[in-house]
């Protein structure tokens, strides 16, 4: 057995059954053939198949009623139809019948391999479904839901960080879920002091040294008391600066040095306090970049990367969109007092298809409008919203049909560079990962079009909202 994917050809010809198991062993699936529906029928009851592909016209028992027989015992087993005679009342009976697809013969090979990868798609959705409605959630860390292999390497780096006193960098897009990583890490620590946080985007650099550091009375004009700063509120605990990146230059230094002294000095005041406090920061810029371009020190870069924690984009998540949208539902609902509600297959499919640019936080958006416009035990498609319903990936096509439309291929390098810098929101090294450059290969040619004025330097993709 190929990695779990088995498909049953049922086909009254030898000759055909041979030719499709060929085909899906080219797709890396293994292929099983009955050339009997009856005998396919007792294969069914006794083996686990990801998906049936039987021809239309058999002499013994035909397409439509093995389908409907399929339908009646197995129902999770999606049925693709396969039959020489193509016709839209052929097609609209095999799906009235229970078929999950139709393809025609003779059978294209890439059709019938998107056709299968469907299929398979399909069964594993419906799968996962079932399995929420048993459990709607799937803790490995404190806080922190998934069970996909990027999130899997983000429990072990956790875990195994976590007892420590090491600096840690948790780095990923807007809503990825930075902080609730940070929490974990600080729950499973065993330290008995606060979880403190701060956003160091949220406020001027005057104003984030006297919250970071404190300040002595009559510091400045408004100092009228003395001020316990964050440093030593978390003493015994852990201190997590959000959006690390974001900080004022000239506050960089000043952070720099408590963390190499492990004191600070609070506004005003002539005496170093110690403090012990575990450091956690978090970035959703690429902070290789922002050293390169001189707007991050270097030697805080190192001292706050000790270990660096990388989370994946939601996009990237796979199956963990459906259990986060599980876990959404199911607190939403209590709040709401609608009793327990679940997804429909439809409404999963429609939230694994979308790439959520503004990754957990949207989807909790999204389950939380889903929960208000429930009308039923379900959320069904037409509960979400219409960007997530009508949402079609988005493709970067070369297309040219007139002589005025062809340019060089250094002008088509350069499009296509924006293109992916847009899709990564302007993150420059895995724009680099993904075009197969280095970093410096990246600078270089980013420098070059810039200095010809085919790059603006605002080529970063703009930030977007969460959309509801």
């Amino acid at each position: 057995m190929s990695n779990g994917r088995k498909i049953l050809v049922v086909d009254d010809d030898e000759a055909t059954c041979d030719l499709l198991q060929m085909m899906l062993k080219r797709q890396d699936y293994e292929a099983v053939t009955e050339t009997s529906a009856r005998a396919a029928l007792n294969r069914i009851a006794n083996e686990e198949f990801t998906a049936v592909l039987t021809d239309l016209d058999m002499a013994e028992l035909g397409g439509i009623e093995l389908c409907q027989r399929i339908a009646g015992v197995r129902a999770d087993i999606p049925v693709i139809v396969v039959t020489g005679m193509g016709s839209l009342e052929n097609a609209i009976a095999a799906m009235r019948a229970g078929a999950f697809d139709f393809v025609t013969k003779p059978v294209d090979p890439s059709l019938l391999s998107i056709s299968v990868n469907r299929a398979s798609q399909h069964r594993e959705l419906r799968e996962e479904v079932r399995r929420l409605k048993e459990s709607a959630s799937n803790l490995k860390v404190e806080g922190v839901i998934g069970n996909s292999p990027a999130m899997e390497r983000v429990f072990d780096l956790v875990a195994r960080v976590a007892e420590g006193d090491a600096s840690v960098l948790i780095s990923g897009e807007t809503g990825t879920g930075k902080e609730v990583v940070a929490k974990a890490i600080h729950q499973a620590s065993g330290r008995k002091g606060a979880f403190v946080a701060v956003n160091c985007a949220a406020m001027p650099p005057h104003l984030l040294e006297s919250e970071l550091f404190g300040h002595a009375r009559g510091a400045f004009t408004d100092a009228k008391s003395q001020r316990t700063g964050l440093f030593a509120l978390a003493d015994g605990g852990t201190l997590f600066l959000d959006e690390i990146g974001e900080m004022p230059l000239e506050m960089q230094p000043k952070l720099l040095r408590a963390l190499q002294e492990r004191t600070i000095r609070p506004v005003g005041a002539n005496t170093e306090v110690p403090f012990d406090a575990r450091v956690i920061t978090a970035t959703n810029r690429d902070l290789e970049s922002e050293v390169y371009e001189k707007r991050f020190r270097e030697d805080l870069y190192y001292r706050i990367n000790v270990v660096k924690i990388a989370l994946p984009p939601l996009r990237e998540r796979g199956m963990d969109v459906v259990h986060l949208a599980a876990h959404f539902l199911q607190n939403f609902a209590a709040k709401s007092n609608k009793g327990a509600l679940t997804l429909s297959e439809g409404a999963a499919e429609k939230l694994l298809a979308y790439n959520w640019p503004g990754n957990v936080r949207q989807l909790e958006n999204c389950m939380e409008r889903a929960v208000a416009l429930a009308r039923f035990n379900q959320i069904s498609v037409d509960d979400l919203p219409e960007n997530v319903r009508g949402y079609t990936a988005d493709r970067f096509v070369v297309a040219v049909d007139e002589m005025a439309e062809v340019v060089s291929m250094d002008e088509l390098e350069r499009r296509y560079i924006h293109r992916v810098l847009a899709l990564v929101e302007g993150n420059k090294s895995r724009a680099a990962q993904l075009l197969g450059f280095d970093r410096r290969t990246m600078y270089r040619k980013l420098e070059r079009y810039q200095s010809r004025q085919q790059l603006p330097r605002e080529h970063e993709a703009p930030k977007r909202a969460p959309e509801a």
